[in-house]
């Protein structure tokens, strides 16, 4: 299937190069799929795109103009797309339902031992031969309450890691997840967990009815000093509300991985350019605050795991008409 690969950055042609072995004609784009770039699929029966590129109704009514037929999204995370546009215009979508939920919840601990320690900051001192400790007190995780807003398969692995350092898990979630209840894991109400929690991580899909789910009210219920966490999608989180908390002191430590302004940001080396993100630019001027480039799912297994479902996804659907893993 002749099929648009948006968003390319050089791992995406090598895994799904590696992955294709020459079952579809792909063409790799290094522009965002936009309202400005939608033409560039013309021809196309399919269009694979990641989590930053735009899939809305404008979109998607130019890209079933010139003859796709098929979204391939190279992600979990569907939010950036307009289902009812896609069903509107005859397009299908297909994700990658799951690649490496170790991936992300080993990020996720990472950012919490990286802030408790106070890592990024030991680091840069010892570069510049300062070797005082002062400022870089940390706590034991042993012992410690943390609460996780989600249990799907990734927060299960976070629940299961955290458990392991000892930590009481405290868990909010519709659905409860066996393999965290036979950890011991206490489902419990958002308050309650927001009440109790010394660290708080996020682990659930961006939906309407979450939105800002940490939010002004959500932030003055947690404890004076916890930390949170979000590895999950970045309007899970008001920034706006988080830059006071951190300001009043309110909330103690701040680890990031997704942004929810980050389209224009995250995949781009900045480095010789001017930040326009007055927010963003504010954050990075905490020293309680830590910032990775949305790479959580960045490991050789997970790429492996995506590219190899991107192409299956697109192969079933050629096939079949239908994908196991289509959303609509």
């Amino acid at each position: 299937m002749k099929t648009a690969v948006f968003s390319t950055k050089p791992y995406d042609r090598e895994f799904l190069i590696a992955a294709n072995a020459g079952a579809h004609e792909l063409h790799f784009l290094e522009a965002n799929l936009d309202a400005s770039t939608a033409l560039l699929a013309a021809g196309f029966g399919a269009v694979c795109v990641f989590v930053n590129d735009t899939v809305d109704a404008p979109v998607l009514k130019q890209l079933a103009g010139v003859g796709t037929r098929l979204i391939a999204l190279r992600c979990a995370g569907f939010n950036s797309v307009d289902l009812a546009a896609a069903k509107r215009n005859g397009i299908a979508v297909v994700r990658v339902a799951s690649y490496s939920p170790h991936a992300v919840a080993e990020h996720t601990v990472g950012l919490i031992l990286a802030l408790n320690r106070h890592l990024h900051r030991a680091y840069n001192r010892v570069r510049e031969g300062n070797f005082a400790l002062d400022g870089l007190l940390g706590f034991d995780l042993n012992g410690r309450t943390a609460g996780l807003i989600g249990t799907g398969r990734i927060g299960a692995v976070v629940a299961k890691i955290l458990r392991g350092f000892g930590c009481e898990v405290l868990t909010m979630d519709p659905f409860q997840n066996p393999d965290c209840l036979a950890l011991g894991v206490r489902y419990v109400t958002l308050d309650e967990l927001l009440d109790r929690s010394d660290i708080i991580s996020l682990h659930c899909p961006l939906a309407p009815e979450n939105h800002h789910i940490i939010d002004t009210a959500a932030l003055a219920r947690m404890k004076t000093g916890a930390m949170l966490i979000n590895t999950s999608r970045g309007a899970l989180v008001d920034t706006i509300a988080v830059i006071e908390a951190l300001k009043s002191g309110k909330l103690g430590y701040l680890g990031l991985d997704v942004y929810e302004e980050e389209g224009d940001i995250f995949f781009e080396d900045l480095s010789n350019t001017i930040i326009r993100d007055d927010v963003f630019t504010r954050l990075l001027t905490f020293p309680n605050v830590l910032i990775t480039g949305h790479q959580a799912f960045f490991t050789r297994n997970a790429l492996e795991k995506i590219a190899a479902t991107t192409i299956s996804n697109i192969s079933e659907f050629e096939t079949n008409g239908r994908c196991e893993n289509q959303l609509l």
